[in-house]
C-alpha cells in the first residue's frame, strides 16, 4: 500500500477494528474509500435512528443485494439490538416480516417498498415520517444507500464468504442465485 492507503487502513482498523470485508477492496481507491467510510461510520453509529433499526435497515439491504457477507456479520447484532428473530427468519426467506411494535413494522414497511418496489405509497410515507421525521427518513435512505452500495461491491468482488457459517439464504449458494432442483449455476 501507499501512504494514503495506510493512512485510511489504520484510521478503519482504530475504528472497526480491523480491515476487512469492502474496506480491503475499496482501499484501490483511497478517495472512494474514506467517503464510503464516512458514510458508513454515520449510517451504522451516527444517524438518528436507534441501533435495532439501523441493523434492520443493514439486514434488508443485505436480504436485497444478497450480500450474505454482510448478512453474516450483523444477523446476530440486529437480534442483540431487538429485531425479533422470526422477522429476521421472514427477511431472509424473503417472506413478510411482522413486528409487534407499530413504529417497527411503518419503519420495515418504508424500507421494503423503497428495495423492492423503488417506490413507497403516500400512505407508507406519511406512516414513516410521523414517527421518524423528515430527518430520520433522509438518513435511512442514506443508510440504505450505503449497505446498497456496500452489497454491490461485497458481491461483485466475491468477498469472503465466510465457510464456517451456514449460508443464510435459501435461494444463494456462493455468488450464484440456486434454483427450486437445486442448479446452482447463475440465474437470470
Amino acid at each position: 500500500m501507499d501512504p494514503r492507503q495506510q493512512e485510511l487502513a489504520a484510521r478503519i482498523a482504530g475504528r472497526r477494528g480491523a480491515v476487512r470485508g469492502p474496506f480491503r477492496v475499496w482501499l484501490h481507491s483511497p478517495e472512494m474509500c474514506e467517503r464510503a467510510e464516512s458514510l458508513g461510520a454515520f449510517a451504522r453509529f451516527d444517524c438518528s435512528l436507534p441501533k435495532h433499526l439501523r441493523e434492520l435497515t443493514l439486514l434488508m439491504a443485505a436480504r436485497n443485494w444478497d450480500t450474505q457477507y454482510s448478512w453474516n456479520a450483523h444477523v446476530h447484532q440486529a437480534i442483540e439490538a431487538g429485531i425479533p428473530e422470526a422477522a429476521v427468519k421472514a427477511i431472509a426467506e424473503k417472506r413478510e416480516a411482522v413486528f409487534d411494535n407499530q413504529v417497527d413494522q411503518a419503519f420495515y414497511q418504508f424500507c421494503r417498498e423503497v428495495l423492492e418496489e423503488h417506490f413507497v405509497t403516500d400512505e407508507t410515507f406519511a406512516r414513516a415520517l410521523a414517527h421518524f421525521g423528515p430527518k430520520g427518513l433522509v438518513d435511512t435512505i442514506g443508510a440504505l444507500g450505503n449497505f446498497t452500495m456496500l452489497g454491490m461491491c461485497l458481491n461483485t468482488f466475491q468477498v469472503d464468504l465466510q465457510a464456517d457459517k451456514e449460508p443464510p439464504f435459501p435461494d444463494v449458494r456462493g455468488y450464484a442465485r440456486v434454483t427450486a432442483d437445486g442448479d446452482d449455476r447463475p440465474q437470470p
